[in-house]
């Protein structure tokens, strides 16, 4: 019994090396985050100052709007509106809602944002309607309705695969991936437990 507790124990702990190592490495990555200032860096739009502000009309009272911005960008003046749906943009004279861009709009938009760090981002590639691509494969995704940018480049992609590995997010499906997770947390638990009765074992 004791021989064969042994030889489990072995081989569990040679299956459960390769989790270990996976953790052990990006542990020390997530420790010490190289990369994330630029990987994760804010982009926002840049504003300028407005000009004249928005008279509402009294048939707002009765609506649903929860939340009013008002701004300035390179493209002119914006009103954003929150309701129960999200946000969404509309016309500051006619107060209708502004589904999208053009694309020479959206360029415009994200060149003034990304002017200040070019090291970064460099020069717009190509503008598939709402997502952006520069030629330092850096994606940029332009939320419209709030007038909200997101970038993310090859370093983001590189630290989520590392944050993927070290929570046993290998195969990309969730289903699958959640139970790996689980099975890897017992398989640690059995290990030292077995280690455990052994330690005891061997002191009697």
């Amino acid at each position: 019994m004791e021989f064969s507790l042994k030889t489990f124990h072995k081989y569990l702990g040679l299956v459960m090396l390769l989790p270990f190592i996976a953790w052990g490495i990006t542990g020390i990555f997530f420790f010490f985050k190289p990369g994330y200032s630029e990987a994760y860096q804010s982009l926002s739009v840049k504003q300028y100052p407005l000009q004249h502000l928005v008279k509402y009309p009294s048939s707002i009272k009765s609506s649903n709007w929860l939340e009013v911005r008002q701004l300035a960008s390179i493209l002119g003046e914006h009103l954003l509106v929150k309701t129960t749906e999200g946000w969404q943009q509309l016309s500051p004279e006619t107060l209708e809602v502004i589904e999208q861009p053009n694309k020479e709009q959206v360029s415009l938009l994200v060149n003034d944002a990304i002017s200040e760090n070019s090291v970064r981002y460099g020069q717009i590639t190509s503008i598939n309607e709402l997502l952006i691509t520069t030629n330092t494969d850096v994606r940029i995704t332009l939320n419209w309705q709030s007038l909200s940018l997101r970038q993310q480049g090859v370093d983001t992609d590189f630290i989520n695969t590392i944050y993927n590995i070290h929570y046993l997010r290998w195969t990309g499906i969730k289903a699958i991936d959640q139970v790996l997770g689980v099975v890897g947390l017992l398989l640690v638990v059995l290990l030292a437990g077995i280690g455990t009765v052994m330690t005891i074992k061997a002191r009697k």
